[in-house]
């Protein structure tokens, strides 16, 4: 984690202010050398969930070596020009997409769950390295989906009320909950801001444990380390289901070929530890893993981004054979939501995941429009 002075300077303000604040801290800066093995293109930032703004998060990148780095934040593509002009400013090559739920109310996997913890029938998506000439359209597209979401955000914020209603908490969305997203500046609200606002409060009356005299620093971790609970915890029972605000999946498919990125499922695998703390022990696809294949690749989806750190070997070699055996293109990167966290994959160090670099440039000649 980056020094927290000069994360909160990368964080405020706007993205002119922040870029300008980004240039000062690079010139003073002694980043470490390059190293070409670590690359990570699942990102998040302030413009979904994070401690980090784009400018801040492209610093934090290239401050541990990274040799390129993308976004995916939630529903939105609202960071992409700042990340853009911060990947220039830091000195390495960024990718920009984003991420987001799509319904499979029309497959044979309508009544199963495959890789979302809230919901059955509903999957994470993954549309990378989308031209720079189509940020707008994307962010367009999205723009009523987001207010769809946050009509479900305010009905969880009722139910999170009446379920700590004990403890003094009293929420309210326009106060407690948006200013801790970019919602102004076209971000998205996620589950996870309705549990900063519900920790924040929970702090606030002593219904939490903090050190004692803590500093502004163990605050915030405290903060982010009691979402990774909350949303464990308290989300099973407050979470209504998405409907409409979800693409079906033909319909983001025939969007993304629009858009001209490159489409991705997101594969999870089942879950016996939580990386992050914010995952319980979960069955998710394994059990149907071919069947997932024969579906999305009859839509039309040539691409499986998957978090090596995450899964078993076994998981991995299972995937690899599929994804070879469909000619699914193989995409990596770990979601970094937590200021705990490293942008490193170390997994990226083992000669068996080299595809996964050199499968990392494809996407960046792809975004900028270069053959391949």
């Amino acid at each position: 984690m980056i020094d927290l002075t000069l994360l909160k300077s990368l964080n405020i303000g706007t993205k002119d202010e922040r870029l300008a604040a980004l240039e000062r801290a690079v010139a003073c800066a002694n980043f470490p050398p390059v190293d070409p093995r670590m690359v990570n293109n699942h990102i998040h930032t302030s413009y979904s969930f994070s401690p980090y703004s784009p400018a801040a998060a492209a610093y934090a990148a290239r401050a541990e070596g990274l040799a390129t780095c993308g976004i995916v934040d939630h529903d939105s593509i609202g960071g992409a020009a700042e990340f853009i002009e911060a990947g220039r400013i830091v000195g390495i090559p960024t990718t920009i997409g984003i991420e987001t739920r799509v319904s499979f109310e029309e497959t044979s996997l309508k009544d199963r769950r495959t890789n979302n913890p809230d919901q059955i029938g509903n999957s994470y998506m993954v549309l990378h390295a989308v031209p720079h000439d189509k940020i707008e359209t994307v962010q367009a597209y999205f723009a009523p989906l987001r207010e769809k979401r946050n009509a479900r955000n305010r009905k969880m914020l009722e139910r999170i009320n009446a379920l700590y209603a004990t403890d003094g908490v009293n929420l309210d969305f326009g106060r407690d909950v948006l200013p801790l997203s970019q919602a102004e500046h076209g971000g998205s609200v996620t589950e996870r801001h309705l549990m900063l606002a519900l920790a924040r409060q929970l702090i606030k009356l002593g219904k939490a444990d903090l050190p004692q005299h803590a500093t502004e620093l163990e605050v915030m971790l405290a903060e982010y380390d009691l979402v990774g609970t909350l949303k464990k915890d308290c989300i099973p029972k407050v979470f209504i289901p998405a409907t409409d605000e979800c693409p079906t999946l033909q319909e983001f498919v025939r969007f993304s070929a629009e858009a001209g990125g490159i489409l991705a499922y997101a594969y999870l695998g089942d879950v016996t530890a939580s990386v992050t703390g914010d995952k319980k022990a979960q069955k998710f696809e394994d059990d149907y893993l071919d069947e997932l294949f024969e579906v999305i690749d009859r839509a039309g989806i040539r691409a499986v981004t998957y978090m090596p750190t995450r899964n078993t070997q076994t998981q991995i070699e299972r995937l690899r054979s599929l994804c070879e055996r469909y000619g699914m293109q193989q995409i990596t990167g770990e979601d970094i939501n937590s200021p705990r966290q490293s942008f490193v994959i170390e997994k990226m160090k083992e000669e068996q995941f080299s595809n996964l670099i050199e499968s990392t440039w494809e996407l960046i000649r792809h975004e900028r429009g270069e053959k391949e």
